[in-house]
C-alpha cells in the first residue's frame, strides 16, 4: 500500500532544497513542486506507484484545497481602492498590452491548436495577466519601485486583476453549464449572485468590519476558515468553487480590521503557501507530458512539433508584450523604459497556471496545449528576471529611484 506521509516528507525535503537553489537565480522557491511533479510523470513508467500517489482521491483533494487558497490570497491581495485609483496613462497601457497579447495568442491557439475561439481566447487572456509579486523584489533591490517605471509595472499588474476575474468567471460558468447541462444554468447563476451578494456585503460593511473586535488570533484564524469554507460551500454548488475563493479573498481584505491585516499575511499566507500551495503545484507538474506527445503540426514529428509551439508561444507572448508597450509608453516613458516595462510585464505566477490547470482539468483544452503552455511559463521564469535586471543596469535605469 502506498504511503501517503513518506511521500509528502520526501516531497516537501525535494523542494525545501531545490527551491532555495531556485531562489539565487531569482526564480520562486514554489516552482521546485513543479518541476518535482514533471519528474514523477517523466518517471512513471519506471517507478508507476509516484504517479498513483498523485492521482489518489487524498492527493486530488489537497491539491484543489491548494488551487483554491491560491485563489484565496490572490483575491486577498487584490486592492480594490488602489484599482480606483489608477491613472488613464496606467489603465491606457493594460488596456492595449493586454488585449494585443490576448489577440495575437487567440488567433496562435486557434490555428495551432485547433482550439474553439471562445476557449482560445481564455486561455490567452489568462496566459497575458501579469505576475506582479515576482517584479517587487527587483524594482525594491534596484531602487527603482517608485519611480515612473516601477509604478507602472506595479499599476499594470494590479489593474490586470480585473481581467483574471472576468476570466476565471466565464470559465466557471463554462465548467458548470458542462458538468451541470442547460437545466442547472439557472442554478450557477444563483450561486454566482449569491457569492457576490456576500463579497460585496462584507465589502460595504467594511466600516464596521474595522471596529470588528475579535479577542484572539485563535479566534481570527476561525472566522477566516468559515469564511473561505462558506463561499467554497456555496460555489460548490454549480462548480463555481474557483471564483468563490477568489471572492472570499476579496471580501475579507475588505472586511479585516487594518491592524489585524497581518494575520493574513503571516499565518493564513504560511499555511497556504507552506503546505497547499506545493501539492497543488506537484499536482500541475505531474499533468505535463513532455515525452507522450502526439502534437501534429506542420507535418513534423511529434517532439518537433511540441518544441516549436513552445518557442511560438513565447515569440508571440514575448512579442506583444514589448510592442505594446512601445505602443502605449514609449512617449511618457522613452524607449528603453517602455521595452522594459514589456520585457517586465512578461513574467506569470500562479493566476495563469490555476486557470490553465481548471480548464484542462474540465477537457476545455487537452493535455499538448496545457502542456506548452506550463512549459512556456517555467521559460519565463529563468528569463525575465535575468534579462529585465540585466537591462536595468545596462541601459542606466537602476537606482533612479
Amino acid at each position: 500500500m502506498v504511503n501517503l506521509f513518506l511521500f509528502l516528507s520526501a516531497a516537501f525535503l525535494f523542494i525545501f532544497l531545490v527551491g532555495m537553489v531556485l531562489e539565487k537565480i531569482r526564480i520562486p522557491w514554489i516552482f521546485a513542486a513543479l518541476f518535482l511533479g514533471i519528474f514523477i510523470h517523466f518517471l512513471a513508467p519506471v517507478l508507476p506507484f509516484l504517479e498513483d500517489i498523485i492521482n489518489t482521491d487524498t492527493f486530488t483533494f489537497l491539491a484543489n484545497l491548494g488551487m483554491y487558497f491560491l485563489l484565496f490570497i490572490i483575491g486577498f491581495e487584490i486592492n480594490l481602492n488602489s484599482i480606483k485609483k489608477q491613472g488613464k496613462f496606467i489603465a491606457k497601457s493594460t488596456t492595449i498590452i493586454i488585449l494585443l497579447e490576448a489577440a495575437l495568442g487567440t488567433v496562435l491557439v486557434h490555428f495551432i491548436f485547433g482550439t474553439q475561439w471562445l476557449i482560445a481566447l481564455l486561455v490567452a487572456a489568462s496566459f497575458a495577466t501579469v505576475g506582479e509579486a515576482m517584479l517587487v523584489p527587483i524594482l525594491d533591490e534596484f531602487k527603482i519601485i517608485n519611480t515612473r517605471l516601477g509604478e507602472t509595472l506595479i499599476g499594470v499588474g494590479t489593474l490586470d486583476d480585473i481581467i483574471e476575474m472576468i476570466v476565471l468567471m466565464i470559465v466557471v460558468v463554462l465548467v458548470g453549464s458542462q458538468i451541470h447541462g442547460g437545466i442547472s444554468v439557472a442554478g450557477i447563476i444563483g450561486s454566482l449572485l449569491l457569492i457576490f451578494l456576500l463579497a460585496g456585503g462584507l465589502t460595504k460593511i467594511n466600516t464596521k468590519g474595522h471596529k470588528f473586535n475579535i479577542p484572539s488570533i485563535e479566534s481570527l484564524f476561525f472566522f477566516v476558515m468559515m469564511i473561505v469554507f462558506l463561499f467554497l460551500g456555496i460555489g460548490n454548488i454549480a462548480e463555481t468553487t474557483p471564483l468563490a475563493a477568489l471572492l472570499a479573498g476579496v471580501a475579507l481584505g475588505n472586511f479585516i480590521p487594518k491592524q489585524r491585516i497581518q494575520f493574513i499575511e503571516t499565518e493564513v499566507k504560511a499555511m497556504a503557501y507552506g503546505f497547499f500551495a506545493p501539492i497543488f503545484f506537484l499536482w500541475v507538474g505531474s499533468s505535463v507530458e513532455l515525452t507522450t506527445t502526439q502534437m501534429s503540426l506542420f507535418g513534423l514529428s511529434p517532439i518537433l512539433a511540441y518544441l516549436i509551439a513552445i518557442v511560438l508561444v513565447v515569440a508571440v507572448s514575448k512579442g506583444a508584450k514589448l510592442i505594446g508597450s512601445y505602443i502605449a509608453a514609449h512617449k511618457e516613458l522613452g524607449v528603453h523604459k517602455s521595452l522594459l516595462l514589456g520585457v517586465g510585464l512578461s513574467v506569470r505566477f500562479s493566476t495563469s497556471i490555476v486557470l490553465l490547470k481548471i480548464m484542462q482539468e474540465n477537457a476545455l483544452i487537452g493535455s499538448e496545449l496545457f502542456s506548452v503552455l506550463i512549459v512556456s511559463s517555467i521559460a519565463f521564469k529563468f528569463i525575465v528576471p535575468a534579462l529585465f535586471s540585466n537591462l536595468l543596469v545596462r541601459w542606466g535605469v537602476a537606482y533612479e529611484g
